[in-house]
Parts: C-alpha cells; structure tokens; sequence
C-alpha cells in the first residue's frame, strides 16, 4: 500500500472552513489521506462550526487552530487553500507541494449579514451546513481532483 497524502487545507484564520475540510478528510479519506488544516492567522475554532460538523456526525472540538508556520517543516504533497485570502498569502512550500485553490464562502460573514438583517440562529447555522456540505462533496472527489 502507498503512503497518504498529506494534504494542508489553509484558511485565513484556521477557525471554519479549513477545520471542516479537515474534518472531512479525516472522516472520509482517511486512509488515503493524512489531513491537516492551519492558518494565515488563528482565529480559533468556531463553535458554530463545530457544532454543524456534529450534527453530520463529524467530531471536530477536539481540533485547534494552528498557524501555518507550525507547518514548515512537514513535507506535504498538496496544500489547499479554501478562501481567497490564504490563497492570495500562501507561503511559498518546499518538497515539490502544489498548492491548490478551491475557493468556499464564508460562513460567519454570511451569518453576520444575516443577523444585521434580522434573521434568527437558524437561518444563520443554514450558512454553516451549506459550506459543510459543499466542502463535504469536494473532500469526496479527493484525491484524484488534486492531480
């Protein structure tokens, strides 16, 4: 059998998407796949966050935010960067790592909109379970999207 690819899902803080990308990874490819998410910034870990990971049956409280420069001296095969801020900051990794961006919205500013709107907790965790969902179904074409 093969060695897992390490992959780093890099976020602007390491609180939301990253983590539920890191998440499911964890989750679905795991034996392909050795996950890890990390930071420009640590923002720590959402709880909103945490809690729609839950609700699919994906525990992630126990993950913390990390920044990027714990990363330097891992050899990784692939970093993905999932918002357009990490992407635009990406550092530079050494090994021969592709570096790959699959762009997600942003969930807790969807929710801030939404709140200033005067929409309820409900409407704003709906924010939260679309980017689940959707950072789910590209953890599921993983690894051959990578390529």
């Amino acid at each position: 059998m093969s060695e897992k690819l390490r992959v780093l899902f890099l976020c602007t803080g390491n609180s939301c998407r990253s983590q539920m990308a890191e998440g499911w990874a964890k989750t679905l490819k795991g034996k392909e796949i050795e996950a890890y998410s990390a930071g420009i910034e640590t923002h720590g870990l959402n709880p909103h966050a945490v809690s729609v990971m839950a609700e699919a049956g994906v525990d992630i409280s126990d993950q913390r935010s990390t920044h990027i420069d714990e990363f330097s001296e891992l050899t990784l095969d692939y970093v993905v960067t999932v918002c357009g801020h990490a992407h635009e900051s990406c550092p530079l990794f050494h090994g021969g790592c592709k570096v790959i961006h699959i762009g997600f919205d942003d969930p807790p500013k969807m929710a801030a909109a939404l709140a200033q709107s005067g929409e309820g907790e409900e409407e704003q965790l709906n924010c939260y379970r679309r980017i689940r969902d959707e950072i789910k179904a590209f953890i599921k074409t993983l690894p051959e999207s990578l390529g």
